[in-house]
């Protein structure tokens, strides 16, 4: 709800269900940031408003008529240079005549509704993609700055469900002459003072999301891309909390950006002691020419506030995600299970080398088969043929339609794995347009796995892209894509810019792009489209507007992707986030990890298969095929759930604090129905330690007074796991891993633990279920003991029941 209210100026209040946000017109012009946190009543600013007296020392008033404020120690909605705010700008331009200062004051405001469909869904215009929906209320507040005859329009929407507000800014050039943007963000929060911890999510190329927590003192703290993406060194999601916050306790508040290029933001706290927050465009290596007339909109910003910790926040940002960022058929259907060619074959396929996976596929209930990357011109390697986006008639003599008719007549649906964006040097399409690949013309280019970036600032690449794609996508009966994205920006230039406008190729290339997937997904609404980019290098919501899940990283390791998936989880909805399992020992880290472990964690993504089933064990194919089973039979819940993990300590507790060698040495996570009538819960131990048996977990989102049985899967261990140990009950001596060994394991094996309990659901969130002691070296039986080795896991599923609870007499 937005409240306009009328005192000595205006003040602006923005209510969501549980939110406040406020801010007032000063009597300068300025707009004064008064309040964002918690539910407040309020209906004027006394008291919220901060005093106005004489400026303190060493500081600059904004003009000869303001005689009792200093732009640089109040709280402001935005920011900017040369009247007296030293703190960093929200927004820095290069004015007509050369000078650098602004000055936006108050001029009017307008009120407007959401629409049901994205405003940008029928563009063909190169446009940045924004949240929607029915609910939401949109205010516009005009500034001007009339020395240089600029408008800045500031534009707050309100999703009062989610609690979620959303900014941006555009800039009209009304002057005579150009101006220069050297810098616009799209939003600015300045914080009283006060002890805030800033938390990003960085990492690298298969460790994507690494969450890690910064005081915020008088240094300024920055989390920025550069790398032409959104980028797997920085997310653009990141959290400001105040002390103490933890996943279900204390404040938190947490920003994001619909956009998929450099971003940047910032903290820092000011001499004066007041903490300013900024987001929007990365100002390295832009700038933007504004001509008379024209407009500049900056990427919409998404923030929340919770103040039941980093738990209460992620279910805002996941409602949002879900509600207002997908979109289209695929926004909310449940996902398919599927298996994808590449660490089968990587680029050694041929037609009848696919058939006979998709037939295992299919036997184990697999619903999607999906032709990676190796399919096209003369691609047998990563150095030859990407842009040239047609069959190989050695690998597929009847074309993709023939591969994907026979693939259809096994029951299952034809996936294709695609990379658009780029060009091999070694390909017809650079052979024929050189002048397409971004590099700088006579000069030494910095290469990439071999490859170069297609110049998207150019109408007739895009429109070259979207041809290319659209013979592809229509030559077959295709359910699927993969998008693929796997290089950096390196030597960036567009021939198709003059020399003076270099500075506008990064935000121009993300709107060539945005132009490519909006009139893909448009024409081929039913084709469920991945994002992918190396990974997690281009994991961001303004990829969401347009695909609805994202590869999270090309790290299929239990291990790995158990820390990875836990960091996107603060701020993505995990029905975005695809997993796969793979075959042991990984590819990427060489660690061998239970079959069961690999399910475990990828089950709580949109859950996928990328290994050679055609060699896999027996055992292993049956472990497969009860898990897909169990999946399908949980993927409601799995994938539109509402996800929580859980504290250190509150998850799976051994009870040995600064004993562990680990910074978190398990990882519990649980997924709850809308109606809360059931849940899947997980926990996964990354390193066993001696003598250390107990364990309780407690599942989080659970209708207190609802009753509920608690079950854990039903599995079989190999007595090989058990080595010499095997002896103890044997009555001849089994050499470990000898022949004699491996015949009793065809027949013998070790049940898991049981475990079964009907609580109610306070009992268990808050009390715990205590499980079967782990393994300790002394004794075992599969009644009371449980087999958890390094990287055991487990998974239980909590659903409602109107038994009653068990009990024991001693």
């Amino acid at each position: 709800m937005i409240r306009i209210i009328e005192e000595d100026k205006p003040l602006f209040v923005l209510d969501t269900d549980n939110t406040t946000y406020a801010f007032k017109v000063m009597p300068t012009g300025h707009l004064e940031h008064l309040y964002y946190g918690r539910k407040i009543h309020m209906d004027s600013s006394d008291g919220i408003e901060e005093p106005k007296g004489y400026p303190a020392g060493n500081t600059a008033i904004p003009d000869k008529d303001t005689n009792s404020i200093t732009l640089e120690d109040l709280r402001l909605e935005m920011s900017s240079y040369g009247k007296g705010d030293v703190r960093e700008a929200f927004i820095e331009l290069r004015n007509a005549d050369g000078s650098s200062t602004s000055d936006f004051r108050y001029d009017s405001y307008g009120q407007s509704k959401g629409t049901a469909t994205p405003e940008d869904k029928d563009s063909d215009e190169e446009v940045l993609p924004k949240s929607y929906g029915e609910e939401a209320e949109i205010l516009t507040i005009k500034l001007k700055d009339s020395d240089n005859s600029l408008e800045l329009d500031l534009i707050y929407t309100v999703y009062p469900s989610c609690d979620v507000i959303t900014r941006y800014a555009v800039l009209e050039n009304s002057g005579e002459g150009d101006i220069t943007i050297e810098k616009i963000m799209s939003t600015q929060i300045d914080f009283d003072p006060g002890d805030y911890t800033f938390s990003t999510f960085t990492g690298a190329w298969a460790r994507e999301m690494k969450k890690t927590d910064l005081p915020v003192s008088g240094a300024r703290l920055v989390n920025s891309s550069f790398t032409g993406t959104s980028s797997n060194r920085a997310n653009p999601f990141v959290m400001v909390s105040k002390k103490g916050c933890m996943e279900d306790f204390g404040e938190v508040y947490a920003f994001n950006l619909v956009y998929s290029g450099n971003h940047y933001e910032s903290i820092e706290k000011s001499s004066h002691g007041k903490v300013r927050f900024l987001s929007g465009i990365n100002p390295t290596g832009f700038t933007w020419r504004l001509q008379k007339g024209e407009s500049f909109a900056s990427p919409e910003a998404v923030m929340t506030y919770s103040c039941s910790g980093y738990n209460g926040m992620s279910g805002k940002m996941h409602d949002f995600v879900s509600k207002h960022i997908l979109r289209g058929p695929w926004k909310d259907r449940l996902r398919p299970v599927l298996l994808n060619s590449w660490e089968a074959a990587y680029f050694n396929i041929s037609e009848s080398r696919l058939l006979r996976l998709a037939r295992k596929a299919k036997s184990v209930g697999i619903e999607l088969f999906v032709m990676d990357d190796g399919w096209f011109g003369e691609r047998n390697d990563d150095s030859k043929s990407l842009g040239d986006w047609y069959p190989n008639p050695k690998k597929l003599p009847h074309g993709i339609k023939g591969l994907c008719d026979k693939i259809r007549a096994l029951g299952l649906q034809f996936g294709i794995w695609v990379e658009p964006e780029m060009v091999n040097e070694n390909s017809d399409l650079y052979r024929a347009h050189p002048d397409w690949a971004i590099k700088i013309s006579g000069k030494s280019h910095s290469p990439a796995r071999n490859q170069m970036i297609l110049d998207l600032t150019r109408s007739e690449v895009q429109d070259y892209i979207i041809e290319a794609m659209r013979k592809v996508f229509s030559s077959a009966d295709i359910s699927y894509v993969k998008w693929d994205m796997n290089r950096i920006f390196t030597d960036v230039f567009s021939e198709g810019l003059p020399k003076d406008r270099q500075g506008e190729v990064f935000h121009r290339y993300v709107l060539g792009l945005y132009r490519i997937m909006r009139a893909l997904t448009r024409e081929f609404p039913e084709i469920l489209f991945e994002g992918c980019a190396s990974g997690g290098n281009r994991f961001d919501l303004g990829i969401l507007s347009f695909f609805p899940q994202i590869w999270a990283s090309d790290d299929t390791d239990a291990v790995a992707r158990a820390e990875i998936q836990t960091g996107y989880s603060y701020g993505y909805p995990m029905r975005c986030v695809t997993a796969h399992v793979s075959d042991v020992p990984n590819h990427q880290t060489l660690r061998r990890t239970p079959i069961e472990t690999r399910f475990n964690v990828a089950s709580f993504g949109v859950l996928g298969y990328e290994c050679n089933l055609c060699d896999m064990k027996k055992e292993d194919i049956n472990a497969i095929r009860e898990q897909i089973s169990f999946y399908k039979a949980h993927r409601e819940t799995l994938q539109r759930g509402r996800f929580y993990r859980q504290d250190k300590g509150d998850g799976e507790d051994h009870g040995m604090g600064l004993l562990e060698p680990s910074p978190c040495n398990s990882i519990s996570w649980t997924t709850v129905s809308e109606d809360k009538k059931n849940a899947v819960t997980m926990t996964l131990q990354i390193l066993t330690h001696p003598n250390c048996k107990w364990r309780v977990i407690n599942p989080k989102g659970l209708k207190e007074d609802m009753k509920y049985k608690f079950k854990g899967r039903v599995l079989d261990f190999d007595i090989r796991n058990f080595g010499g140990l095997v002896n103890f009950i044997s009555p001849v001596h089994v050499k470990p891993d000898g022949t004699i060994h491996g015949i009793l394991s065809r027949f013998i094996k070790m049940h898991a633990e049981e475990e079964e309990h009907v609580m109610y659901g306070d009992a268990m969130m808050y009390a715990g279920v205590h499980l079967k002691n782990s393994f300790a070296g002394c004794g075992y039986d599969d009644k009371t003991i449980a087999y958890y080795p390094d990287f055991g896991s487990r998974i239980y599923t909590v659903d409602q029941t109107s038994e009653p609870p068990h009990s024991t007499s001693v």
